[in-house]
């Protein structure tokens, strides 16, 4: 039975992990390309470089979060995390006051894979496996639902209300903004949780042999289902950031709509496809099972995307949005609680990593580059501000939306006896 105190705690760190990602994921890129260069071959290096960061700090801070918390629990963990996350999400955008252009986008590379350390290691790998501890596959599908709810009320505000501040205020005191949300916030959540009951003895095995153990053939063999899952989320992941980092850029360059008017419609979006689909979904996913949810989910990206790539009017993308984000949503919930079902119970901050590297690292290198690369090639050529520039353009959802089915291979290939225990 979850608290009234814990559901507090987990609800501000997961709406605080989203909101950084969310700025992350937007923002960073957009203030390179309006600040410093508009050059979309910049964000996919940063994009690339911040995956293989979170990739490594999400592996060994949770390897080491399972092998310390029979002494310390996952609370240290969290805090220190959060708030070195808050502090480097406040310093990135000092890297545009470097020069020349290669400096200031080397440092912005850096602050951002600094900031990815402390954000991966707290949120992906250690706040992931606490949410496994406290929950069972019985609520687990409903729990995510409401943690994915927030990843859409962060993604709101990163959306809807972002692209204002910024408008009034800038850049810097944007980031300050939500660089001290996260440090202030995640500081008193993290001290308010209640740890799970802590094993009585450390593993055995050395920490850098858990890990490599782990990555045994034999080992992935007896993982095979937890195996398929990771490859399904790599390949959805892949698709994704195909036009995922270009998507604001493409909106206002392409469509030549307003920030305002941009934001709105990502408000309309997330506010019905979102926040309202990701409670219902969550209970679907434990009655459904997780594997029906994911197909049902592949299919419906794959629609939502193409009726995206060829709408113009304002109605026209608001309900084709709500068409590739709702399906996001049953998506991440099926999946997240899927490989929860399936994490060792001694070893689920290092497998919550696993799931990192799949998401992250197989994901956000190939994928923004594949976007890059169908930005500079089939994209417009043009000038802003005096400077060489790329309009992505169409065709990055379109190529998103056939990537995506690639998804149906591995996870028509798992066992459906899951079925039987999601259900209960």
């Amino acid at each position: 039975m979850l608290t009234k105190k814990t559901w507090a705690a987990m609800i501000i760190l997961g709406f605080l992990g989203s909101l950084a990602w969310g700025v992350e994921n937007q923002f960073f890129n957009t203030f390179i390309y309006n600040n410093i260069t508009p050059d979309p071959r910049p964000i996919s290096w940063m994009v690339a470089a911040s995956a293989i960061t979170a990739t490594l700090s999400s592996i060994l801070i949770g390897a080491l979060s399972d092998r310390m918390r029979y002494r310390w629990g996952r609370k240290p963990f969290l805090l220190i995390g959060y708030l070195g996350w808050g502090i480097t999400t406040a310093l990135f955008p000092t890297a545009a006051l470097f020069q020349p252009i290669g400096i200031a986008i080397f440092m912005a590379i850096l602050f951002d894979c600094i900031m990815t350390f402390f954000g991966s290691g707290a949120n992906d790998a250690v706040f992931h496996a606490y949410v496994a501890d406290i929950t069972t596959p019985h609520n687990r599908g409903k729990v995510m639902g409401i943690l994915e709810i927030l990843v859409w009320v962060a993604l709101l505000f990163v959306y809807g209300g972002a692209g204002l501040i910024i408008e009034a205020v800038g850049y810097f005191p944007f980031f300050y903004i939500v660089g001290g949300m996260v440090f202030v916030l995640g500081l008193i959540s993290a001290l308010l949780l209640d740890e799970p009951k802590r094993p009585v003895k450390p593993q055995s095995e050395g920490f850098l042999r858990s890990i490599l153990n782990t990555l045994k053939w034999s080992t992935l063999r007896e993982q095979k289902d937890f195996l398929l899952v990771l490859v399904g989320i790599a390949l959805w992941g892949i698709a994704q950031q195909i036009f995922f980092p270009y998507l604001l850029i493409y909106v206002n360059h392409y469509l030549h709509i307003e920030t305002l008017q941009s934001t709105l419609i990502i408000f309309l979006a997330i506010l019905i496809g979102g926040i309202g689909a990701a409670y219902p979904l969550g209970l679907l996913t434990d009655r459904w099972g997780r594997r029906k949810m994911a197909i049902i989910a592949i299919i419906a990206e794959m629609v939502g995307l193409l009726t995206f790539s060829f709408s113009r009017s304002f109605v026209a993308l608001v309900f084709t949005a709500i068409l590739w984000l709702a399906p996001i949503s049953a998506w991440t919930i099926a999946v997240s609680a899927w490989s929860k079902d399936l994490f060792p119970e001694d070893k689920r901050g290092q497998f919550g990593g696993y799931v990192i590297f799949f998401q992250v690292a197989l994901t956000m290198v190939p994928g923004p580059l594949l976007g890059s690369w169908l930005t500079t090639t089939y994209g417009i050529h043009t000038l802003l501000d005096g400077k060489e520039a790329f309009v992505p353009t169409p065709i990055i959802f379109q190529v998103a939306a056939i990537a995506t089915l690639l998804t149906l291979i591995p996870i028509l290939k798992t066992r459906k006896t899951h079925q039987t225990i999601e259900k209960g």
